[in-house]
């Protein structure tokens, strides 16, 4: 696998998903701009990057969208140029539909789909004058089934895909790819950080989170989509890759099979 001065920018760098995989696309060769609200955590990823001279930072708050012009502006001034970009921020949720709060529906929306948006749309004209580019967005098993206690986190996960469909329609003349990267369960922190129905972090780490699969080998396997420019990628135990099959062929099994799942 090899990146080399293939300039990537990954947002929601400083933990889990995103940094594995800057730390992975580092070894790779890739030029590196890393992007979250954590200036200090990002300077720590950066350090453990193989070429610490080839990574910069550019702190971004995807809950901002007026400043994601000037935030991209600043990313491509880095390298002169972006040939990547991840979308890898966001926010997950634990609550029950009934017990969420119109505002945390909200929040996650705005951080998970339109932030991403507005950053994809900021960034656009630069692959379009480029005449290529390639956006690479991680999404969710649940962006294709929806699961209790996920209502709000699945439905910002089922946008990214419909909003990358299109896009990738519209601009493949102009050579610009989308990657959609749909984890399982991932033993990262997400879970700790996911908002409760009033808004609150969760602070408690689930189960299936904490079994998931290590981030550092989803970063291989995401890295190795990336460079085969695949279109939709699925990571993750076999159970939650069957599910996406059964839902496909089967729907009212699943139907069934999701109702069973705890919701406490």
């Amino acid at each position: 696998m090899n990146f080399k001065n293939t300039v990537i920018w990954v947002t929601g760098a400083s933990s889990g998903i995103g940094k594995s995989l800057a730390i992975h696309l580092s070894f790779q060769g890739a030029k590196l701009i890393l992007s979250s609200r954590k200036k200090a955590t990002l300077e720590k990823v950066k350090a453990q990057c193989k070429n610490p001279e080839d990574v910069k930072i550019v702190p971004l708050d995807l809950e901002d969208f007026a400043s994601l012009n000037d935030t991209t502006k600043d990313a491509i001034a880095c390298f002169g140029r972006v040939d990547v970009l991840v979308n890898n921020g966001g926010i997950s949720q634990r609550s029950l539909v009934k017990n969420t709060s119109i505002d945390v529906d909200k929040r996650i929306m705005d951080i998970n789909y339109l932030g991403t948006v507005a950053l994809t749309k900021a960034i656009l004209p630069h692959f379009i004058k480029n005449k290529k580019g390639h956006f690479v967005v991680t999404t969710s098993i649940v962006g294709k089934i929806g699961t209790p206690l996920r209502s709000s986190y699945a439905a910002s996960k089922h946008a990214l895909h419909g909003f990358f469909d299109s896009l990738r329609a519209e601009h493949f003349k102009d050579h610009i790819n989308v990657t959609l990267v749909c984890p399982g369960f991932v033993a990262t922190n997400i879970s700790l950080n996911a908002l409760k129905g009033d808004g609150s972090a969760q602070n408690t780490m689930d189960t299936a989170t904490q079994n998931g699969i290590q981030p550092e080998k989803f970063a291989k396997l995401m890295a190795k989509a990336i460079q085969n420019k695949k279109e939709e990628v699925y990571i993750g135990g076999a159970k939650e890759k069957l599910a996406v099959y059964v839902k496909r062929f089967f729907p009212k099994l699943l139907s069934v099979m999701i109702r069973k799942m705890s919701v406490t």
